[in-house]
């Protein structure tokens, strides 16, 4: 399946598809990562991302808004925090598991 060729986002002038491997994608897809951080700061790039990440904390910990703005800001960055935690916990059970199992090694 990975040897499979998939088409490209654009195709070419005389109208044949030319198709990209996976690792050919992979590497327009870093290239333009790349162009994109060289060109505009990643934090003013990914700013409304983070705003709205932490809203659902927000929501989650303050669903009808009867906190101060502070106290909720707190309780929301402690939501995260928990969030991240538990997927830290969960990826630790998980390669626990995997050994066990006597499964690959995990770099991670």
């Amino acid at each position: 399946m990975r040897d499979k060729r998939t088409s490209s986002a654009r195709p070419r002038p005389d109208g044949q598809q030319p198709g990209l491997s996976p690792a050919e994608r992979t590497l327009r897809a870093r290239l333009a990562a790349h162009t994109m951080h060289a060109q505009h700061d990643a934090r003013e790039t990914t700013a409304a991302a983070r705003a709205a990440f932490l809203a659902r904390f927000e929501a989650e910990v303050d669903p009808d808004v009867l906190l101060t703005p502070e106290e909720r800001r707190r309780r929301a960055e402690h939501a995260r925090s928990a969030y991240f935690t538990r997927l830290a916990f969960e990826r630790a059970k998980a390669r626990r598991a995997e050994r066990a199992k006597g499964g690959g090694q995990d770099a991670a």
